[in-house]
């Protein structure tokens, strides 16, 4: 998140436009990330991160400084996340054992196997990462993604959850074990005995239309296929899922929501 100091916060409570645009602008980025590790979903994501942002401006005047502004923002962000109407509907439900099945089921053979794209492989490697986590539940996916993904450490993770820092721990340390377990048993680049591996997932999930054809442009400046092989070969089996989980690139936001989100607040006329 880009510095925000008192001053601008002061400012853009008192309705100073420019102030108001250059705090949108310095969170934008971090809102769009965590929606789209929560939702794994590039178009709901979009959708959260307006929302979000709309959120955080029309409660800006509640903001008191009792936490950092950073904190206080990953707690309105992660409370629209877990309680939305819309996002509630719109969780698939997804489980574990629901998701093994899904990849065992669309897996070519040796023979059939992708070639070295190592464009659409890293695709394919990028949102089944960031789909696994839709097999937590919403509160242990958010404590995945604050405590493991995005490394905050556990006093300002349980700050932004509202919960204690034990409980914070428990629910970290459970949706870990679930996070790793998968992987170590079903993911080919965490484990060489794993059933799934990406060369041979990916003709199913291009023919089905699971990943489309070409990268996505919000992935792009994620670090490579091969370099990501290489790196899960160096890691211990406890910290792979960690590591394929981080190695996303920045996930900036295809658009710049500041303009489009202060419209809507304050409509011309």
């Amino acid at each position: 998140m880009d510095h925000i100091s008192k001053t601008d916060i002061a400012l853009a409570k008192d309705g100073d436009a420019k102030a108001l645009e250059a705090l949108v602008r310095g969170i934008q980025t971090r809102v769009h990330k965590l929606a789209l590790r929560m939702l794994a979903d590039p178009v709901a994501a979009q959708d959260a991160t307006q929302e979000i942002l709309i959120r955080i401006i029309t409660k800006l005047s509640t903001y008191r400084g009792d936490s950092s502004f950073e904190t206080w923002t990953y707690r309105v962000a992660t409370n629209y996340l877990l309680t939305a109407r819309k996002i509630i509907a719109n969780d698939p439900g997804l489980s574990f054992q629901m998701f093994a099945d899904d990849l065992l089921n669309g897996l070519a053979d040796e023979e059939n196997s992708a070639s070295e794209d190592h464009v659409m492989l890293n695709e394919l490697r990028l949102k089944c990462t960031m789909a696994m986590l839709l097999c937590l539940d919403r509160e242990h996916r958010a404590a995945y993604v604050l405590g493991e993904v995005l490394e905050f450490d556990h006093a300002e993770a349980s700050e932004v959850l509202e919960i204690s820092p034990g409980n914070f721990r428990k629910r970290l340390s459970r949706a870990r074990t679930r996070v790793q377990g998968f992987t170590a048993s079903m993911c080919g680049l965490a484990s060489p005995a794993a059933p799934c591996s990406c060369r041979k997932r990916l003709p199913v999930a291009m023919a089905s239309g699971r990943i489309g054809t070409s990268p996505s442009s919000g992935l792009l400046q994620a670090p490579a296929f091969e370099e990501v092989e290489k790196l899960a070969l160096r890691s211990q089996a406890g910290i792979a899922a960690a590591k394929l989980q981080r190695a996303t690139g920045p996930l900036t936001p295809l658009k710049d929501y500041a303009a489009e989100v202060l419209k809507i607040i304050e409509p011309p006329g």
